[in-house]
């Protein structure tokens, strides 16, 4: 099974991965990254990313990358 790893300080909050994901599992964070910006993390880990990489097509910084286990 694939996981998604988000690197927060590549993230320039375009949150153009929020809206690809189809789990709705990517949300804005709370926190601010070194770039000054809301990063985006993965919002709830009981729920199972289906490994799809909407999310990682979608990021014009490449701050998202599909592992596969």
């Amino acid at each position: 099974m694939a996981h998604i790893v988000i690197d927060e300080n590549r993230c320039k909050s375009c949150y153009l991965c929020i809206a690809a994901c189809p789990k709705g599992l990517i949300k804005k964070s709370a926190h601010v990254n070194k770039l000054g910006e809301y990063a985006v993390e993965f919002c709830d880990p009981k729920k199972e990313c289906i490994g799809c990489a909407m999310c990682a097509t979608r990021c014009p910084d490449l701050a998202i990358t599909e592992v596969h286990k």
